[in-house]
């Protein structure tokens, strides 16, 4: 039986980076404002080759845009709810007329398609739950195809990360 190569540099090269590619975007994910100086110095790298590895990676894909993580319990949007979505069919149809429905609405933070009891799992923020139960109404409830929902406000956010661990790293 052929051995396996799980080390970090085996998981590095499928991915069809280095070690320093990785440094990168683990330093991009902390500190996406970082200059390209601290930067360079942070992987030990030239800043010019540090530069170029970052234009590289994102024209390649691994670094898909920049954005300010913004408070939501100084904005008005403190109540975190997922929702269960289940859809009265499940055809081609119903499908992409509920994903392009999804799309344009700026309310729903994010949308997947999932295996198991219910079709979709969606996140949303409110002000308070009778701001939700107006969504639900006015938005959520008038998706094409929904047959049930089942709602889950959030008691207390325990973790919340969009970094992803990387190998070697």
């Amino acid at each position: 039986m052929p051995s396996q190569n799980n080390s970090p540099s085996a998981s590095a090269d499928l991915l069809g980076l280095d070690r320093l590619d990785l440094r990168i975007l683990d330093a991009l994910q902390s500190d996406g404002r970082m200059a390209n100086l601290k930067l360079a110095e942070t992987v030990g790298l030239s800043p010019t080759a540090a530069l170029a590895r970052v234009q590289r990676l994102t024209r390649d894909g691994y670094i898909l845009g920049y954005e300010a993580r913004l408070n939501p319990m100084k904005l008005g949007a403190g109540m975190l709810v997922f929702v269960e979505i289940l859809l009265d069919r499940t055809t081609p149809n119903v499908f992409d007329e509920f994903k392009a429905a999804v799309q344009v609405r700026p309310e729903i933070m994010e949308c997947h398609m999932v295996a198991g009891g219910f079709d979709y799992l969606i996140k949303t923020r409110s002000a308070n739950m009778d701001d939700y139960r107006r969504f639900a109404g006015t938005v959520l409830w008038q998706l094409p195809g929904v047959r049930e929902t089942r709602t889950y406000a959030v008691m207390e956010e325990v973790k919340n990360s969009a970094k992803l661990v990387l190998p070697g790293v």
